[in-house]
C-alpha cells in the first residue's frame, strides 16, 4: 500500500471517529425534537416529584442539585441549573431518563422500571424546580 493512500485511509477513519464523538456529546437529535405530550399540570408535577423522589433522588439528591458520587461512579449533575451536558429539551431529557446516557451509562436506563407517562411527569417536575436566571 502506498503512503498517500494509507494517509487518506487513516484520515477518513480519524474523521469518522471524531464525528461520532461530536454526535455522542450532542445527544440524540431525533429525541431532542420530541415534544412533551404530557401537560405540565399540578397533578403531573406532583406525580413527577413522587417518581423523582423514589427513583432519581438517590443519585441526584432530594433537591435535584446533584450527588457527590463515589469511587465507582462520578458525581451526578445538578438538574436545576441551566447547563445540561446531554441535551436540554424535554425530548432529550426524556430520552436520557428512558435510555440512559452512553457510553458509560453512569445514568442508567429506566425504560424497564418507569412508564413513558411517569418519565414525562419527571420532566415536568424538573422544569418546575429549575432555577431562574
Amino acid at each position: 500500500m502506498n503512503a498517500p493512500r494509507l494517509t487518506t485511509i487513516i484520515g477518513v477513519v480519524a474523521l469518522g471517529f471524531l464525528g461520532s464523538i461530536v454526535l455522542f456529546a450532542q445527544g440524540n437529535a431525533a429525541a431532542a425534537a420530541i415534544k412533551n405530550p404530557v401537560a405540565a399540570t399540578p397533578p403531573s408535577i406532583a406525580a413527577g416529584q413522587e417518581t423523582y423522589r423514589k427513583s432519581c433522588a438517590p443519585c441526584h439528591g432530594i433537591k435535584a442539585e446533584g450527588g457527590s458520587g463515589n469511587d465507582l461512579i462520578p458525581a451526578s449533575p445538578d438538574l436545576t441549573d441551566a447547563m445540561w451536558d446531554q441535551g436540554s429539551t424535554d425530548g432529550a431529557i426524556f430520552d436520557n431518563i428512558k435510555n440512559g446516557v452512553a457510553p458509560d451509562f453512569n445514568m442508567t436506563p429506566w425504560k424497564d422500571q418507569l412508564k413513558d407517562d411517569e418519565i414525562w411527569n419527571v420532566v415536568n417536575y424538573l422544569r418546575s424546580i429549575a432555577k431562574t436566571k
